[in-house]
């Protein structure tokens, strides 16, 4: 083994041995924004062999204040934020596999997003999609790791089916209305850094095969405040009735999920259409319209006061509204029916 990964090797409870297995490791990264791209940027240092990052978004200034694997090149030109990554991750670490998918994991392509890998991290701005990943996970038994970051408070749970309370257990119903978001609360960088860490941290205790090491708890800790708080609970039991451990995956075999408000932005997707777009013709027929360009991952159309985001397959992230009932009308206008 190279000089690149010798003060890992140092330590002793990963060794040589715990350093091969990282090598030899598959973990599949579920949203590439602040949480998502720190993880994977330590995970693409520590040499997992294996990094498969799935993220539905692209690149835009107001991310590069916490978001570490983007630049100003990649919010000037929209690039998809998998693209993004994939991209800075190969110039620090050739040695790895970096397998970028630019899509909305939905259930139609969990199997395929998700399938192959030891671990699932979640990197995710939105209950909707903690949960199709929890059901994925207890169902096939595959371990998941939580993280989420708003203003100044982080949260994280290892869930490893079978061991441990999973994501329903916890979170019956989604928390959706009673919680901030990053849009009206903000974000700190550091209070991302730290639950990316820790996130990562166990993410290498499994993958080398120190499970008992790993923590059984769910773990708060408010970076401003000071204020840190564990659920044991969570080390021992499991949810009577949880539907996820029952094993009815109601999420899986949701038909037709609902449009999503983007995290920090005034923004809906429509994500059900999944038809290939030819950018180029298109643009054409937007020119009179407002102002259009595109790249070979995203075109880009402005009619005052909305901003739309097509991506290749036909999904779309429409910006300056809220109302699924306006989005899916400028889609059609200007998209298609």
């Amino acid at each position: 083994m190279d000089d690149r990964y010798s003060r890992q090797v140092l330590f002793k409870e990963i060794g040589a041995e715990g350093q091969k297995k990282l090598s030899q490791s598959c973990v599949v990264i579920v949203g590439c924004g602040a949480t998502g791209s720190a993880m994977a940027s330590l995970l693409a240092r520590s040499g997992v062999g294996k990094l498969r990052i799935v993220d539905r978004d692209y690149v835009e200034p107001s991310n590069l204040q916490r978001q570490s694997l983007f630049d100003e090149n990649d919010a000037r030109e929209s690039v998809p934020k998998a693209i993004a990554a994939a991209r800075q991750m190969a110039r620090f670490n050739s040695q790895i596999v970096v397998e970028p998918h630019v899509a909305d994991l939905i259930p139609a392509n969990v199997d395929s997003l998700l399938g192959g890998c030891d671990l699932i991290l979640d990197g995710t701005d939105n209950f909707e999609t903690r949960y199709l990943v929890n059901d994925y996970a207890v169902k096939n038994s595959v371990a998941w790791i939580y993280a989420a970051a708003v203003g100044s408070y982080a949260v994280t749970m290892n869930i490893l089916p079978g061991e441990t309370a999973c994501l329903a257990c916890i979170f019956p119903e989604s928390p959706r209305g009673t919680v901030e978001t990053c849009e009206t609360a903000g974000i700190l960088n550091s209070a991302v850094n730290l639950v990316a860490s820790i996130a990562a941290t166990e993410a290498l205790k499994f993958l080398v095969g120190a499970r008992a090491k790993m923590r059984r708890t769910l773990l708060s800790w408010d970076v401003w405040s000071n204020e840190r708080a564990e659920l044991a609970a969570v080390a021992i039991h499991r949810r009577a009735g949880c539907r996820a451990c029952l094993g009815e995956f109601v999420h899986l075999a949701g038909e037709g999920r609902p449009h999503i408000t983007m995290c920090g932005r005034n923004s809906v997707q429509i994500h059900e259409r999944q038809r290939p777009v030819d950018f180029a013709e298109l643009s054409i027929r937007l020119q009179p319209h407002g102002k259009v360009r595109h790249n070979e991952f995203v075109l880009k159309f402005w009619r005052e006061p909305y901003e739309m985001t097509l991506f290749p397959d036909g999904r779309a992230i429409i910006k300056g509204t809220t109302d699924t009932a306006i989005a899916r009308s400028l889609y059609a206008r200007y998209v298609g029916s």
